[in-house]
């Protein structure tokens, strides 16, 4: 979530602010947080970094409106000569991709300077996820000699006058002495090698994520031409994030011009051709509870910034937040208007109950969060990558995923690893666990899709030792009334002689043991990390039937 400040003279523009007008525009999906005797600040949920810039917003607060409905159409200019950004392999294993852009024709003053560095640093922190995933950086084009090179350098070699410094520093001293280093040097970490931008000259124009050079690195008022760069781990997230960048300059008066980005094989971007997407009128009907028409879709779509026609909608190619068919139902009922459903009372006769699932994952949570615990919650899918961590032998794998994240997790390793890497900067010790939905092909409860399901839990001490984690698995069996036992066991990943096989009446439930050192290096682990999981399905059927 993240509060955007939009003057009330440019919504009134647009929009006249009468009492009507502002309970729509918190029907709008971007509530209204305060009102202000000149600005209105509105509440942007992560599900829409398209309106984190106030230009941005004004866009969807005029579909929404009807004053500009229907896909916005951007023009863009095609890459001149040397509009190029030659990415090197050195890269590879450090922060491979990037997507640029050249924005031409604009009129900076300290107003717009200061918006800019506000979308820039919310981008930051929410899909940027605070520069892991995404790092942004903006330069003014008539201090860069084009084309441009993306390498990974020796720290030592690398030597700027970063942004608000005075005095050259090497790259480990920018980490260092910098606050903005030392705030995020964690992001490079362990590497031998540090990414640069560099010109056509050998100027250093940043060291991603972390800090601009402050010779190339600063828009001024006296600026009208920018070169912008987003770079990070997934090519698709960066095109999107480019998108929305892009769009605001345009929206400011500026003219996109495309670049080559060339990793051997040459992308164009930006890229703004909408993508399409099929919709059933029946779906949206079935759980919207309503009787829409065809009509109805030509009319409410468009007041979301989408095009549609005949079954099939155009999206907008800065809506990062659509990436099923659900989600632009969603969007029909924000244009159709959530106040104007009309909840009906079930044709049925029930008498509420708790589940006997939920009862054991409360009282296993209540034991667990009394050993001074906390519970994580992660999502259901893992990266490619990271399957290489666990033994996993069948891979469950989505038809079109629109991110890295493709396969469904048949156990809950690599999501608890990867909470603890995201975190290990934090306090320690960690003491986590997680109670979760599992996904098999074989060995569970089998839904309509074929997937088996089962119920996990996992704990993970960090630091933490087999014998310490063993007594809380000790407690934790002992609390709930039953026994298991432990025998010796293996389990890739983890350190051969301090791995044992959870028993449950004499049937393996699950395993614990201590992580290997080469697994703790692969998932940039600091410090000695134990883990157990088990399967709650079979204890829930000894203790209550």
């Amino acid at each position: 979530m993240a509060i955007v400040k939009v003057p009330k003279k440019e919504i009134e523009k647009y929009v006249k602010l009468t009492e009507e007008n502002i309970e729509r525009m918190n029907l709008m999906g971007i509530p209204i947080e305060s009102i202000r005797d000149e600005e209105i600040e509105v509440e942007v949920m992560p599900n829409r970094p398209d309106a984190l810039s106030i230009q941005g917003y004004l866009r969807a607060l005029k579909a929404y409106f009807g004053k500009e409905s229907g896909l916005k159409k951007y023009k863009l200019k095609k890459p001149e000569k040397n509009y190029e950004v030659k990415v090197d392999c050195s890269l590879k294993d450090i922060r491979p991709y990037t997507a640029c852009a050249i924005i031409k024709n604009l009129k900076f003053d300290d107003e717009k300077i200061k918006e800019i560095i506000d979308i820039q640093e919310k981008m930051h922190s929410t899909v940027g996820r605070n520069r892991k995933k995404v790092a942004i950086g903006i330069y003014p084009l008539e201090k860069i000699s084009l084309p441009i090179k993306f390498e990974a350098i020796k720290p030592k070699e690398i030597r700027f006058v970063p942004l608000d410094s005075e005095r050259e520093m090497n790259g480990l001293e920018i980490l260092q002495s910098h606050p903005k280093g030392r705030e995020y040097a964690h992001l490079l970490e362990g590497m031998e090698k540090f990414p640069v931008f560099k010109d056509q000259k050998g100027k250093i124009l940043s060291m991603p994520p972390i800090i601009n050079s402050n010779d190339t690195g600063k828009i001024s008022e006296s600026t009208t031409e920018i070169f912008i760069e987003c770079s990070g781990s997934d090519f698709e997230i960066l095109q999107k994030t480019l998108n929305i960048i892009a769009t605001v300059f345009a929206e400011m008066g500026g003219t996109i011009y495309q670049m080559e980005v060339n990793y051997g094989k040459k992308e164009i971007t930006p890229d703004l051709i909408p993508s399409r997407m099929k919709i059933s009128l029946e779906n949206a009907n079935k759980l919207l509870g309503l009787s829409l028409k065809e009509k109805d879709l030509e009319a409410l779509l468009p007041k979301m910034g989408y095009d549609y026609h005949k079954g099939y909608v155009k999206i907008p190619a800065w809506r990062m937040d659509i990436l099923h068919e659900v989600d632009i139902i969603e969007d029909i009922a924000i244009a159709y208007g959530y106040d104007r459903l009309e909840p009906e009372i079930p044709k049925i006769a029930t008498v509420g109950e708790e589940s006997k699932e939920s009862r054991l994952r409360n009282i296993a949570t209540d034991i667990l969060t009394g050993l001074g615990l906390i519970e994580a919650s992660s999502y259901h899918l893992i990266k490619d990558e990271e399957i290489k961590f666990t033994d996993i032998k069948d891979r469950i794998e989505l038809e079109n995923s629109k991110t890295e994240y493709k396969f469904l997790r048949s156990n809950l390793l690599i999501p608890i690893l990867r909470i603890i890497s995201e975190n290990k900067d934090k306090e320690y010790p960690q003491r986590i666990f997680e109670i979760g939905t599992v996904f098999l092909k074989e060995g569970g409860q089998k839904t309509e899709t074929g997937i088996a399901e089962k119920e996990n839990l996992i704990v993970a001490y960090t630091p933490g030792n087999f014998t310490e984690l063993k007594e809380a698995l000790e407690y934790l069996f002992k609390m709930l009334g039953t026994g298991y036992s432990v025998r010796e066991g293996s389990k890739k990943g983890f350190i051969e002689g301090r791995t044992g096989e959870i028993l449950f009446g004499g049937k393996s439930i699950g395993y614990i043991g201590e992580i290997h050192p080469d697994t703790l290096r692969a998932m940039n682990l600091k410090l000695p990390c134990t883990v157990f999981e088990i399967s709650l399905n079979e204890i829930l059927e000894d203790i209550y039937g």
